[in-house]
């Protein structure tokens, strides 16, 4: 909103509306090192947290995390509702990280600001979603479906964010964007409310203090059914497993984990270098660089979210049917070709001065539309779901913060330097996301295998046999390790049934 840019960023207003603003590049205008501090402190701050979080998530459980989040989130959205100076909205944007790093822990990710300014904060609890909640309560079968069910609640909430500021952008007096960021705090207190009321998970509770008892109890209200020894079994066998491996983190490093460290640490990587938080920060500074008006230019937002939507429903009914690798690989060639598609027409048709026509505008808009589909069905939800399903329990928590530092640091240095980029390389930036996502793609092609309804505790087969990690892992020495520690866990077990 232009009245938040003129409060705050006053530089920024000026290089759009100035005396000097006819000299100022096309591709500059919103170029400010002040901006991209106020975009990218929230993921300093989170990925902080995060790294504290890990604790609190492995001894108190999910919900404490879930708990602790939301309410230092209300704070930050009351900071923002209330800000009249730039500190203020600093002070709001650290908080903000502060609940998402520990939300986070047990969920995931966050987007950010632009010139949609005011409307991040609501945008950015809207990111959150329990993965790693969901994923432990449901059943194999149906684990793809339920994890992209957030993915969906993420772009439901996205889209409210952006019809409200669109909404209240006429509010004069500086209200709009007050009540913008001051929406934060309905979801946050959603949030924090709702996990007063969830239950822990089965193997929280087994990994806790070994209760199984109440673990079969929370997996037959879970299942339906009281058929669920075999899989409460499983639970008892990986938590005893998990108890003789002291520190996750030394853990994760190990040769029979490394598949699990790479891709933990590519998929998120790979994730941000999209492009995808360009359209996530900076839509509408996009649509009125190239001509289109500040109402349409948020317009313009609300219509790329309504598009990733319906692309987020369309991904709940066939990410179990097609597999994980099968979505990455259409995902990834689509977001190709609009990449390059949109850097050819800005190369042609978009120049330092003056204003694009306003169909090639558009034109531009219908291939965002088709970009940010092919990650909302493929790299959005499964960024998050794929390293969770391939950690086993023992290092479940570390191969979690580890995708979530990513994030956080990749989100960081994209909205840090995106503005800066933009100026300089101009339409080429679209070319270099466009080639990230083709290295992003081949990765995926020859080295992630498909994890569709396996089991967690069994993907140790899928390493063994694929064509390059059974060459990291070593199969003799993998078997070897995990007789040695099976054994442990047995005579765990046997002690704890003989007490």
């Amino acid at each position: 909103m232009e009245s938040f840019l003129k409060k705050f960023f006053p530089d920024v207003y000026h290089q759009m509306h100035g005396d000097k603003a006819a000299a100022v590049s096309n591709y500059c205008r919103f170029d400010s090192e002040l901006l991209t501090v106020f975009t990218s402190s929230l993921y300093v701050a989170g990925l902080v947290a995060t790294l504290f979080a890990s604790s609190v998530t492995t001894r108190y459980g999910r919900r404490a995390s879930i708990l602790i989040g939301g309410s230092v989130f209300i704070a930050g959205s009351a900071f923002g509702g209330a800000a009249v100076n730039v500190y203020m909205l600093l002070v709001n944007r650290i908080l903000l990280g502060i609940g998402l790093g520990f939300t986070n822990q047990s969920s995931r990710k966050a987007t950010g600001c632009g010139h949609r300014l005011t409307v991040d904060p609501l945008l950015s609890l809207s990111k959150l979603s329990i993965p790693l909640y969901l994923s432990e309560m449901a059943p194999p079968q149906y684990r793809g479906a339920i994890n992209n069910g957030f993915e969906l609640c993420i772009s439901i909430g996205i889209l409210i964010a952006n019809v409200i500021n669109y909404g209240v952008q006429k509010i004069e007096g500086g209200w709009g964007w007050r009540i913008s960021l001051s929406m934060a705090a309905v979801p946050a207190a959603f949030l924090t409310i709702g996990a007063i009321f969830l239950p822990e998970t089965p193997s929280f509770l087994i990994q806790r203090d070994g209760n199984v008892d109440e673990a079969k109890m929370m997996l037959q209200r879970l299942r339906g059914t009281t058929g669920v020894q075999k899989e409460l079994d499983d639970l008892v066998t990986a938590s005893n497993i998990s108890r003789a491996i002291k520190n996750p983190y030394r853990n994760i490093l190990k040769k029979k984990y490394r598949p699990q460290l790479v891709i933990a640490l590519l998929i998120p990587f790979f994730n941000q270098v999209t492009g995808i938080n360009v359209i996530n920060f900076y839509a509408p500074v996009m649509f009125r660089t190239i001509g289109l008006g500040e109402s349409a230019a948020l317009m313009s937002a609300v219509v790329t979210r309504l598009c990733a939507t319906v692309a987020n429903i369309v991904a709940m009914v066939v990410v179990d049917k097609f597999g994980r690798r099968k979505l990455l690989l259409v995902g990834g060639v689509q977001m190709i070709l609009s990449q390059f598609t949109v850097g050819a027409i800005l190369a042609v048709k978009f120049k330092d001065h003056g204003v694009m026509d306003k169909e090639y505008g558009y034109l531009v808009l219908v291939i965002m539309c088709v970009f940010v589909a092919g990650f909302a069905w493929s790299w959005g939800p499964l960024t998050y779901l794929v390293p969770t399903e391939i950690c086993p329990l023992e290092i479940r928590s570390a191969g979690q913060s580890v995708v979530i530092a990513v994030i956080f640091l990749m989100t960081f240095v994209i909205g840090q330097t995106f503005l800066n980029m933009l100026c300089h390389l101009k339409f080429g930036t679209f070319f270099l996301f466009g080639g990230w996502v083709c290295v992003m793609t081949l990765f995926v092609f020859f080295f992630l295998p498909e994890t569709k309804q396996l089991p967690m505790e069994q993907m140790e087969q899928v390493w063994r046999r694929h064509w390059f990690w059974k060459r990291i892992v070593g199969e003799g020495e993998e078997e070897a390790d995990q007789a040695q520690t099976g054994a442990g866990a047995i005579a765990m077990s046997a002690a704890a049934h003989s007490s």
